[in-house]
């Protein structure tokens, strides 16, 4: 049986679940902490891939090389937008990821790729330019975990910036143009390797604060990663059920 691959960017996003697997640390290529265990039957990889879509897509490329996994599961934690309904210490469940920064500055405005003609990946007949599309069931199993847990939940669009958001007037701007419930730094590059490698991906984040005038005092990101971890651990324990 193949391994479910779980990555984070931080090892706070991925600690809990090491310790709470028994996960052994193995050696992973790119001198990343990549780490081995099992949830009852099933498999576990979990790797430590390092902040934004680089780290994430050359992690996950070196993984996907070596294993051919049932599902990829990108979590972490993220910033959520204004009118999401989305809380500090809720979740968030990626039905697709948005490249936010890749694109063209205009006269007019931004543009995203599609302006250019490149995609950034073509696959079985489709280009796919800022947007990538995640698997459809395991976001939906999840939410139906969620509500069966009691664990406030959301699904939609996510959005993937190289720079955070730190003003209320940066945050309505990227909201007017993808309407997404959040933002996050690695979620698109996940995505995206896992759709060229025909995986089925899910990405799972839990709200550290919400994107407006950057205000540390009102962040909880303790809470948010323990809360994404511990439902990924949920998740996984029903997985071979599925």
């Amino acid at each position: 049986m193949e391994p479910v691959i779980v990555c984070a960017a931080t090892r706070q996003e991925i600690s809990l679940l090491v310790r709470s697997i028994g996960a052994l640390e193995t050696r992973g290529r790119g001198g990343r902490e990549t780490y081995r265990g099992a949830v009852g039957e099933q498999e576990v990889v979990l790797a430590i891939a390092g902040i934004g879509k680089v780290n994430t897509a050359s992690a996950l490329t070196a993984l996907l090389e070596s294993f051919t996994p049932p599902l990829v599961i990108n979590v972490g934690c993220g910033g959520a937008f204004a009118g999401s309904g989305l809380q500090v210490g809720d979740l968030a469940i990626a039905s697709a990821e948005v490249y936010g920064d890749e694109g063209v500055q205009t006269s007019a405005g931004w543009e995203p790729l599609d302006l250019i003609g490149i995609p950034s990946l073509e696959r079985k007949g489709l280009r796919y330019f800022n947007e990538f599309p995640l698997a459809k069931l395991p976001a939906e199993r999840a939410i139906q975990l969620a509500a069966a847990l009691g664990i406030s939940a959301r699904r939609g669009r996510f959005v993937t910036v190289s720079t955070c958001s730190g003003t209320s007037a940066r945050g309505e701007e990227l909201l007017r143009r993808f309407d997404p419930l959040c933002e996050n730094m690695e979620g698109a590059a996940a995505a995206h390797v896992s759709l060229l490698y025909d995986v089925d991906c899910l990405e799972v984040r839990g709200i550290s604060n919400m994107v407006e005038d950057r205000d540390l005092s009102r962040w909880n990101i303790p809470l948010a990663v323990e809360k994404a971890q511990r439902f990924i651990l949920k998740f996984l324990e029903t997985y071979h059920e599925q």
